[in-house]
């Protein structure tokens, strides 16, 4: 007998009050969950849309939006269903999203696109050049000149939905609203500001948006889920869940910036707001994020399949080391303890309950790298070091996706063509260093000390 699926909620539906861009299963375990844990008196519902195809839509609409959160440490699993989510779309669904952002009750909007749905430049800009952002653009002028609504699919972009949305929202005068980014990019509010504004410029149709673009940090580690967690919550709750998601135990969501409308208590479920949002970014995007895209290359090239199995590697804990020493020398003096986050890293990279696998985290390596390990590199160097310790991690990236287009196998990053044509260059390596930093490819001392560490990591 085939146990039944996931759909009886134990409490009233909440509104929609939230719309989240970006259904996936960090959400899940991060915004999703810290607003169910937030919402005693059940008054936000989050209506959430994919970042891509409707699968992750329909799975989830099929259990009512529920879904079983999975939190695994060291000392066995627990488990939750969390109910926040109450409508579930397809990212092509803009008729929808139009609607839903243009309520007045509805005021907040939450971002998880991963840092190649913003489709900024390495400029930080919107890129004009982008084929999917100039159609967007093309499509929305034509529809705003002619006072005619775009049809479901007409959209292609994150920045294009979004600006479509909030231009509904001034036009139905529904009043400010938020938008909160939780992806890891540095001053993730500036991006997406500057990813929906640049849209705006392009369409040629700016004034009456009236947002609070609130910056944060977000950090749980939540690996994609398996067939094998699929079956222990059916053998462990005696009901069938498609879509339950696995995280780590350890969880942060760190907000800056001024709320100018009603929101959840996010902080009673642990969330920070804080004055300034920098150093936390910095903490987070360097630490973890940086020798996760270490790791995810090295460890890789060196046989390893997770972030624990790398974790076991010497010469791969080394290098994490040694990242690690560089981002708490200017770290040093925040006020955040960088020692301490630290440890913390190292306990929850050596958790082998959790496995993070690290091809997941190699994508978008073009994109990542900017913020996870550049910045560090580029103060380092202001300072007087030489940031070998992180532009060892970019070196690593290159062999990497050099190793891969040697073997034939298709580079899973959002400039992958453009990949493809840096690496039949005269000078490759400088051609793939310019898409993370051209900052970088224009030093000599840099480039020289890149490809010393190319040949210098033992394979």
């Amino acid at each position: 007998m085939i146990p039944p699926r996931l759909r009886v909620r134990r409490r009233p539906r909440p509104p929609v009050r939230i719309v989240h861009l970006g259904l996936g299963a960090f959400h899940r375990s991060h915004q999703a969950w810290y607003t169910a844990r937030a919402d005693e008196g059940g008054e936000w519902g989050i209506a959430a849309f994919t970042g891509r195809g409707p699968e992750a839509a329909r799975l989830l609409g099929e259990q009512d939006g529920l879904y079983t959160l999975v939190e695994r440490g060291g000392d066995g699993d627990r488990l939750e269903v969390i109910e926040s989510i109450v409508q579930t779309h397809g990212a092509a669904e803009i008729t929808a999203l139009r609607e839903l952002v243009s309520r007045p009750e509805v005021t907040i909007v939450t971002l998880t696109v991963t840092e190649k749905g913003y489709r900024l430049g390495a400029d930080r800009r919107l890129d004009a050049q982008d084929a999917d952002v100039l159609a967007d653009a093309v499509t929305t002028r034509a529809a705003l000149a002619d006072g005619r609504d775009l049809p479901d699919g007409a959209l292609r972009t994150m920045p294009g939905r979004l600006l479509w949305a909030l231009l509904g929202r001034a036009e139905a005068s529904a009043g400010p609203i938020a938008v909160i980014p939780c992806d890891n990019l540095a001053d993730n509010a500036g991006a997406v500001r500057a990813s929906v504004l640049g849209m705006a410029e392009l369409v040629g149709r700016l004034p009456g948006i009236d947002v609070d673009w609130i910056g944060t940090s977000v950090d749980r580690i939540t690996p994609r889920t398996t067939d094998a967690d699929v079956r222990l919550v059916t053998e462990r709750t005696g009901v069938t869940d498609l879509v339950p998601v696995v995280t780590e135990s350890y969880s942060s969501w760190i907000l800056s910036g001024v709320f100018r409308v009603e929101r959840p208590r996010w902080e009673d479920a642990g969330a920070t707001f804080v004055d300034r949002i920098e150093p936390y970014e910095r903490r987070k995007l360097w630490m973890l994020n940086g020798a996760h895209s270490l790791l995810a290359y090295a460890g890789t090239r060196r046989g390893h399949i997770t972030v624990a199995d790398a974790m076991s590697d010497p010469e791969c804990v080394r290098a994490v080391e040694a990242l690690w020493d560089l981002d708490a020398r200017h770290l040093a003096g925040s006020g955040l303890a960088p020692d301490e986050y630290r440890a913390d890293l190292a306990r929850r990279f050596t958790n082998r309950s959790i496995a993070h696998h690290l091809r997941q985290i190699a994508a978008d390596g073009s994109v990542k790298l900017r913020d996870r390990v550049v910045g560090a590199v580029m103060l380092d160097r202001q300072h007087g070091g030489s940031g070998d310790a992180g532009l060892r991690a970019v070196a690593e990236w290159i062999s990497f996706v050099e190793t891969e287009h040697a073997a034939g196998r298709t580079i899973d990053d959002v400039a992958a063509d453009e990949i493809g044509r840096r690496l039949s260059r005269p000078d490759p390596i400088r051609g793939l260093v310019e898409l993370i930093s051209p900052d970088l490819a224009g030093s000599g001392p840099a480039m020289l000390e890149i490809e010393r560490l190319r040949t210098s990591f033992v394979v």
